[in-house]
C-alpha cells in the first residue's frame, strides 16, 4: 500500500529477433477487438524487445551486440516512447556518460575482462538513489533540482562495480510518495505525470512508478526501485513485471533519499525472475555505513540464481492470506484464485485460508512511525549533501513548496510533510511506543506467527487491484493491497505477473520470513515458468472509444 493511503484506508539471433512491430490491431482478453486502433502510435520495430539480462550477454559474447550498441537502441527507444509518441514520463534523464562507460565497458570485454551477468547492460536508478557523476539526484522535486551528491549511493557504486551501465534516472512519485495524502502515483514536479504503458490514461502506481513503467515499456534491461510500504511490488504489478522488495538489511541504504529507516529498501524490477534474482546478487552486500546490513556478515554472499528452480513448487506449504486481502476487486479475485489452482496443478499444498490476524490493525502506528522517521532520516540526509545544498532540512522543503506553489503544489500539497516537521524526537515515547506495536503486530504476532501455525513456505495475496485512470485533481482511486504486513516487518516480498483483465495487469505477492528470498524466489520462478503471464503493453490510449 502506497504511504498516503494509510490514512485512507534458443540462437541470440532468434531470441533478439525483430520483435517489435508497428501497433495495430490486437484481441482484448475476452476476444473482442478494441476500438481504439485509430489512436495508437506508429512505434518503430525494436530489436531488444523483452531481451533478457542473458539474451544481451549472449549478444555482446558472440559479437553480434556491443554494449555501446545496445545502450544507444535503449536511448533511442526511450527518445521515442518516453519523450515522444505516448509520452510516457518514466525517465527525468538519460546520463549523459552511459555511451562513454558503454565504451569502456566493451574495451575490458575485448581484453577478456568480463565482470558478470551485468557487464555493459544498462540500468536504470530511481532518482532517489544518489550517483556522482553529471546526472542529479532530486525524489523528483524541484526544491533538489541539480544537486549532485558527493559520492554514489553504495547500491549504485555496486552496480558500476557489476559492471553495469547507469542509464539514467527513472522519475518517481515525488519524495517517494510521502508528502500529501491526496497524490497522484507517478507524478513529480520534476517529471509531470508517469503513464501506465498497457493503457495511457491508466496509474502507473507506487512511488517506483517510474522505474515499474520504463522496464515494462522496454526501455532498460531493467530498474532499480526503492520501498517503504507498496512502493516496488505495486508499480511491479500495475506495469505487469517482477519486483522484489528485499528483507530490510540485505541491500544497503546509503546515499538513498530516505523516507524511514524503519522500512525502506531499495530492490530490482526486471522483466523476468531470473532477471530480477540477477540483480539482486549485485545490490546485496555489506556496507559499514548502513549496520542493517550487518547480519550479512554471518550469513554470506548467496547466489540468488541457485535457486531458480523449476520444480520449486512441488511439495511448498503456501499460505493464503484471505482477510483485508482480497473482496476489493473481483476481476483481481479471479486471476489470484487461478494462481492457486496453477500452483495446486504444481504440487504446492495450499492451506486457505491462512489469515494474518494482526493485517490492518497497525496502520496508524505505521503512519506515525514513518512521519517521526521521516523527520530526522530526511534532514540528515541533506545536511549530508555538502555546503552547495540547494535545501538542507524538511522545513526548508516546505517552505520551498509553498513560494513554488504553481510548479510544486498545482495538484495536491504537502500535508504529510507538515505533520512530519510537527513530530518530536525518535526518543519520543509516542514514537517508540509506534515502533514496538509495529514490530510485534508484523513480525512476531503476524507474518511470523502465521508461517508457524500453518506451517508455510510462503504467504499469497493479491498485490492490487488492476490500474486506476489517473486522477490529478482527486488523487489516487485505491481500493486494496497486500504490501503492509511485509513492508512493516522488513521482510520479503516478491510480486510475479498474475494475468490480465482488459489489458490492464494483475500481480500476485509472495511473502515470508526475514531473509527468506531463497524459498520465496524459488516458488516465484516455478509459478512464472508455469504460468508465463508476462507480455509487453501495447500502449493503448484509453479503454474507452477514443472516437
Amino acid at each position: 500500500m502506497d504511504r498516503r493511503n494509510f490514512v485512507r484506508l534458443g540462437a541470440v539471433a532468434g531470441v533478439l529477433a525483430v520483435r517489435g512491430k508497428s501497433l495495430g490491431a490486437e484481441t482484448l482478453d475476452d476476444g473482442t477487438e478494441p476500438t481504439f486502433r485509430k489512436n495508437r502510435f506508429a512505434i518503430s520495430p525494436f530489436d531488444l524487445e523483452e531481451a533478457t539480462i542473458a539474451d544481451l550477454q549472449a549478444g555482446m559474447s558472440s559479437g553480434r551486440m556491443t554494449s555501446r550498441s545496445i545502450t544507444q537502441q535503449y536511448i533511442a527507444r526511450i527518445d521515442e516512447l518516453d519523450r515522444k509518441g505516448p509520452t510516457l514520463r518514466h525517465v527525468l534523464e538519460v546520463n549523459p556518460d552511459a555511451l562513454s562507460i558503454a565504451d569502456s565497458l566493451d574495451q575490458e570485454r575485448k581484453s577478456g575482462r568480463v565482470r558478470g551477468p551485468l557487464h555493459g547492460v544498462p540500468i536504470l536508478l530511481k532518482d532517489n538513489i544518489d550517483t556522482a557523476d553529471r546526472m542529479t539526484t532530486t525524489a523528483g522535486s524541484l526544491a533538489l533540482e541539480g544537486s549532485i551528491p558527493l559520492q554514489d549511493a553504495f547500491i549504485a557504486a555496486k552496480l558500476r562495480s557489476a559492471g553495469a551501465v547507469l542509464l539514467g534516472k527513472s522519475n518517481l512519485s515525488e519524495w517517494a510518495n510521502i508528502r500529501s495524502t491526496h497524490s497522484s502515483s507517478g507524478w513529480s514536479g520534476r517529471g509531470g505525470q508517469a503513464k501506465n504503458p498497457y493503457v495511457l490514461d491508466r496509474n502507473p502506481c507506487g512511488s517506483s512508478s517510474g522505474s515499474g513503467g520504463a522496464v515494462s515499456a522496454n526501455l532498460c534491461a531493467g530498474a532499480i526501485g526503492t520501498e517503504t510500504d507498496g512502493s516496488i511490488v505495486c508499480p511491479s504489478s500495475a506495469n505487469g513485471i517482477v519486483g522484489i522488495k528485499p528483507t530490510l538489511g540485505l541491500v544497503s541504504r546509503t546515499g538513498i533519499i530516505p523516507i524511514a529507516h524503519s522500512q525502506d529498501t531499495a530492490g530490482p524490477m526486471a522483466r523476468t525472475v531470473r532477471d530480477a534474482a540477477v540483480i539482486l546478487n549485485a545490490l546485496s552486500g555489506i556496507d559499514t555505513r548502513d549496520s542493517t546490513t550487518m547480519v550479512n556478515r554471518s550469513r554470506g554472499q548467496i547466489d540468488y540464481t541457485r535457486f531458480l528452480d523449476l520444480n520449486g513448487l512441488r511439495g511448498a506449504r503456501i499460505g493464503v492470506a484471505r482477510t483485508k486481502f482480497f473482496g476489493y476487486s473481483d476481476v483481481t479475485d479471479k486471476l489470484v484464485s487461478d494462481a492457486i489452482d496453477a500452483m495446486k496443478a504444481q504440487g504446492a499444498v495450499i492451506v486457505d485460508p491462512a489469515n494474518i490476524e494482526t493485517a490492518g490493525k497497525f496502520d496508524d502506528s505505521e503512519l506515525d512511525v514513518l512521519l517521526y522517521e521521516l523527520k530526522a532520516d530526511l534532514n540528515t540526509y541533506l545536511a549530508g549533501l555538502g555546503p552547495k545544498a540547494p535545501v538542507r532540512t524538511l522545513q526548508d522543503i516546505i517552505d520551498f513548496n509553498e513560494h513554488h506553489r504553481d510548479q510544486e503544489m498545482p495538484w495536491f500539497g504537502q500535508e504529510l510533510f507538515v505533520q512530519a516537521q510537527a513530530k518530536g524526537p525518535l526518543t519520543d515515547k509516542k514514537y517508540r511506543d509506534a515502533l514496538a506495536k509495529d514490530r510485534k503486530m508484523s513480525r512476531t504476532d503476524g507474518i511470523d506467527a502465521t508461517m508457524k501455525k500453518y506451517k508455510l513456505d510462503a504467504i499469497v495475496a493479491p498485490t492490487g487491484s488492476p490500474p486506476w485512470v489517473t486522477d490529478l485533481v482527486n488523487g489516487d482511486h485505491f481500493t486494496g493491497a497486500s504490501s503492509t504486513p511485509a513492508a512493516v516487518a522488513g521482510y520479503p516480498n516478491i510480486n510475479v505477473p498474475a494475468g490480465y483483465s482488459h489489458n490492464l495487469p494483475v500481480g500476485i505477492s509472495f511473502f515470508g520470513r526475514a531473509y527468506s528470498e531463497p524459498t520465496l524466489i524459488k516458488i516465484a520462478y516455478a509459478y512464472e515458468q508455469a504460468t508465463k503471464h508476462r507480455r509487453a503493453p501495447q500502449f493503448i490510449p484509453t479503454l474507452a472509444d477514443a472516437g
